[in-house]
């Protein structure tokens, strides 16, 4: 019952300030046992077109031409900063997702 007192704390109590360190200790703990697997921007995008049965031509309104569609989900391109806002907003994923660099 402690723990669930923590989580419902005021702002700026004792009880605040102790899941603060907490948090900060779980998180410290997490990042020294555990690493999370790289994702790859291009994978997701697939799965993503395969989860909604999308083909190529149907990201052509959201990329640009057939050409470059292509050349982005074969890796030959980048994800330029206004396309991933693009896709961002097409697939409901996080910007940060889009943002990283392989």
């Amino acid at each position: 019952m402690r723990l669930m007192e923590l989580f419902n704390a005021e702002s700026n109590t004792p009880e605040d300030d102790e899941l603060g360190v907490l948090i900060l200790l779980i998180k410290d703990y997490d990042e020294r046992h555990y690493t999370l697997p790289e994702i790859d921007v291009l994978d997701v995008i697939k799965e993503k077109m395969q989860e909604r049965g999308l083909k190529n031509k149907d990201l052509e309104p959201i990329i640009g031409s057939k050409a470059y569609v292509s050349s982005i989900l074969s890796g030959r391109r980048e994800i330029t900063l206004k396309i991933a806002q693009k896709l961002k907003d097409f697939f409901q994923l996080p910007a940060e997702l889009f943002l990283r660099t392989t």
